[in-house]
């Protein structure tokens, strides 16, 4: 994708929408949605169902409270009504947001980004490096992200905003964002999932937001699937992420898809391992010319019925396995390209 920076499918999959959209509904007006479960699930930590799609339970952003509250991703643009309506509900009106931040910049966390930003207007944005520009400037990958989305780019995740160079801040990694005088939170650099991933450790709760970095575990599927989408996904980078995760021992994992994790080193261990069976998998089908979504989908899909066919959809259409071939096979092209001898 364009810059690297696309969504979850890639140039490889131009013009194929993610698994299981040829079966999503109409996407329900703002009106009908709900707005979404907000719970506290730590000390000063409050979840907000952000319903991508009008979905329960697929999609979270987090408030840190404090003096100078902080949100953690925006979720996507159609998202916005329900998010603005979480935080009202909660007394922040638009001058007493003080940052919001984005683990990446794929649309399903930071595709409100430009809306938030101009709904609070004192807020400082905080993103990764990599990512700062394309939020000042979204025209390529909005571009990218309708190349490969088509009609579902609107339907089901919007667009994004640009916001204010003036409004952007680029994180660095150990740096921290002060939510008070006693909390913060630290950012740890993360690439693996994305080039432009960054967790974030909350000092006062101990809960580390992770993002994409842990993958994909829907309560209503019960199945954590790793995230390996192109176009920079990198196995060996991934693992580090994780290991930088369980090295900062975590009290809890928050998940962007989806919630609170209470034994952290634990779906550590599960995702390093499991990341590591999707990744054999793929090399055993790339080496024998197979493809390696099949093989994929083989090793790993429920059994027919094992699922409902709403979160089976849900799951698909998130974190689809065509999506995560393509990019295990861009990364397998690209050792192989590197290094003939692997």
């Amino acid at each position: 994708m364009t810059d690297g920076v696309g969504p979850r499918a890639s140039g490889e999959a131009a013009g194929r929408e993610p698994d299981g959209a040829d079966r999503l509904p109409a996407a329900a007006t703002v009106a009908d949605r709900p707005l979404g479960a907000v719970t506290t699930v730590a000390e000063g930590v409050v979840e907000l169902d952000t319903m991508l799609g009008g979905w329960e339970r697929v999609t979270a952003g987090y408030l840190i409270e404090g003096p100078e509250p902080v949100l953690v991703e925006t979720g996507s643009q159609s998202s916005v009504p329900v998010l603005l309506a979480q935080l009202a509900s909660l007394g922040i009106g638009p001058t007493d947001l003080a940052g919001v931040v984005v683990t990446h910049i794929h649309l399903d966390h930071a595709g409100g980004v430009g809306d938030v930003a101009r709904a609070f207007p004192g807020a400082t944005v905080y993103v990764h490096e990599k990512g700062a520009r394309h939020l000042v400037d979204p025209a390529r990958l909005v571009d990218s992200a309708a190349r490969v989305y088509g009609p579902l780019l609107d339907s089901l995740y919007g667009r994004l905003e640009p916001t204010p160079a003036d409004r952007v801040h680029v994180l660095a990694d150990g740096e921290e964002i002060r939510v008070g005088p006693n909390r913060s939170l630290v950012a740890v650099e993360s690439p693996g999932h994305a080039k432009h991933h960054v967790g974030l450790h909350d000092t006062t709760s101990g809960v580390l937001f992770a993002g994409d970095a842990v993958g994909v575990r829907l309560p209503d599927v019960g199945v954590l699937r790793p995230a390996t989408p192109p176009p920079d996904f990198d196995l060996d980078q991934a693992l580090h992420s994780l290991r930088r995760f369980a090295e900062r021992q975590p009290a809890a994992l928050a998940l962007a898809h989806y919630g609170l994790v209470a034994q952290p080193l634990d779906l550590l261990e599960e995702a390093t391992g499991t990341l590591r069976q999707w990744a054999e998998v793929a090399e055993a089908a790339f080496r024998r010319g197979e493809d390696i979504a099949s093989a994929l989908s083989a090793a790993f899909n429920p059994p027919p019925g094992a699922l409902p066919d709403e979160h089976r959809q849900r799951l698909d259409t998130l974190n689809g396995v065509h999506s995560n071939a393509a990019g295990l096979h861009r990364w397998l092209s690209a050792r192989e390209a590197s290094d003939p001898g692997t």
